[in-house]
């Protein structure tokens, strides 16, 4: 049928007319792409009950094509569509209650429609069915129907499916593990371009852990994902060529990775950068740029970086001296566990420096420490008990902690231990 044809038929009342001169402007096809043009066909052929129609006037709603964004109306005409058996629709509409997009959340009305799409064969829908059972939105919690629905969608080569899926036999869910299938479906996902399965697969290859280890195969997957902005691919991508592996070594590319993954905020990458330029490898050493990176790590949760941003207030490195400010970043720290901040919160609280002396804060910072095994933290807290700073003198105690930090080769604990047999009387049995 001719374009002139097309519109007469249209002009005439042909729903199936409307309906492809509706396409032709969509498309610009056979005419000047005209979304408004193409909304109004749709609209009249729509009208009349046909199904496609109703679909793509829904997505014009949707999208604001041709006409102004009405999720409401979108919903109206995808259920007219859906109602008439389009997968299409049904999809979509599952997707708006889902989301709660132009309608108010329902996780049972978005199953009921992903399934009516799933049955006929959707593979966006089969994935999305799979995802509510897996994480039991709108149903029962059911790996074993999350796996059925992934594999539909998975193997009709839909790539998050496929992805989905070689989670399930990585981690067992619904599914019998089986490294040998994850790795199976992680390849064909990455191989379709998904990010996380190449990192996926880039770790598998890393580790060696469930196959035979192979750096280079490792590196190759890390920089397909790193390549498309996958930030942990980054980070490990930078690894690699900070230690050698897969690749030679190169600190200038480990700090390009490292800077990747950073900008996107990752606290890992984040404070290796600022190890990098505290230091000076693959960059010139720049304390005030460490400065900036362990601070941007340190406000992510790093607890390293913390530590190490305390020690630049500490001590001036690319920032002015601030004990107020090492001590915070000293107590954040060491309230993650970290034991070099604990021993550093402890000498603070000794000292009275950024904070106000308290001695029984400092024991209570070195004990925490001290029971990790840090030998400075030993050596301090049996100071504390040799003196009676913050706790109740005890030479037992002391001469315990001096010994726990002298086997380490703490030379000062050592000292101190000597000094207690020789100026103190000490039983046989301690």
């Amino acid at each position: 049928m001719t374009l002139k044809e097309l519109e007469k038929a249209a002009e005439q009342g042909d729903a199936k007319a409307q309906y492809e001169l509706g396409r032709c402007y969509d498309a610009g096809d056979k005419v000047p792409k005209d979304n408004a043009i193409a909304a109004k066909w749709y609209a009249k052929a729509a009208e009349q009950g046909h199904t496609d129609a109703q679909f793509n006037l829904g997505c014009c709603y949707d999208y604001g094509e041709g006409v102004e964004q009405d999720y409401t109306k979108a919903m109206k005409w995808y259920t007219k569509a859906a109602e008439n058996g389009d997968a299409y629709a049904q999809y979509n509409l599952g997707n708006f209650y889902y989301n709660g997009k132009g309608v108010t959340q329902n996780y049972t009305e978005a199953v009921k429609w992903y399934t009516k799409a799933a049955e006929s064969g959707a593979a966006k829908a089969q994935n999305d069915l799979g995802i509510c059972y897996k994480e039991g939105r709108g149903v029962i919690q059911n790996y074993t129907e999350a796996v059925k629905w992934y594999t539909k969608a998975a193997e009709q080569g839909y790539t998050i499916a496929q992805f989905n899926l070689g989670c399930c036999y990585n981690c067992g869910e619904g599914v019998e593990q089986d490294y040998t299938k994850a790795m199976k479906w992680y390849t064909k996902a990455a191989e379709n371009g998904d990010d996380s399965a190449q990192y996926n697969l880039g770790n598998f290859y890393y580790t060696g852990e469930h196959i035979q280890q192979n750096y280079t195969e490792a590196v190759k997957w890390y920089t397909k994902a790193a390549e498309n902005g996958f930030y942990l691919s980054q980070f490990r991508l930078g690894m690699c060529y900070y230690n050698g592996e897969g690749v030679e070594q190169d600190y200038t590319k480990a700090v390009e990775w490292f800077t990747e993954a950073a900008k996107q905020g990752y606290a890992e990458a984040q404070f290796n950068l600022a190890l990098c330029y505290s230091v000076g490898w693959g960059v010139k050493k720049d304390d005030t740029l460490a400065v900036k990176w362990y601070t941007k790590a340190a406000e992510n949760g790093n607890a390293t970086a913390q530590y190490n941003l305390a020690v630049c207030y500490d001590n001036g490195f690319g920032v002015s001296k601030d004990y107020a400010m090492a001590a915070q970043w000293y107590k954040k720290s060491a309230e993650q566990g970290y034991a070099k901040a604990q021993v550093n919160l402890g000498n603070c609280y000794c000292d009275g420096e950024g904070v106000e002396q308290n001695y029984t804060e400092a024991v209570k910072w070195y004990t925490k420490a001290a029971e990790q095994g840090n030998a400075d933290a030993q050596n301090n807290l049996g100071h504390c008990y040799h003196n009676g700073y913050g706790i109740e003198q005890n030479f037992i105690e002391a001469i315990k902690w001096f010994t726990k930090a002298a086997e380490q080769g703490h030379t000062k604990a050592q000292q101190n231990l000597d000094t207690c047999y020789v100026y103190i009387h000490i039983p046989d049995e301690i």
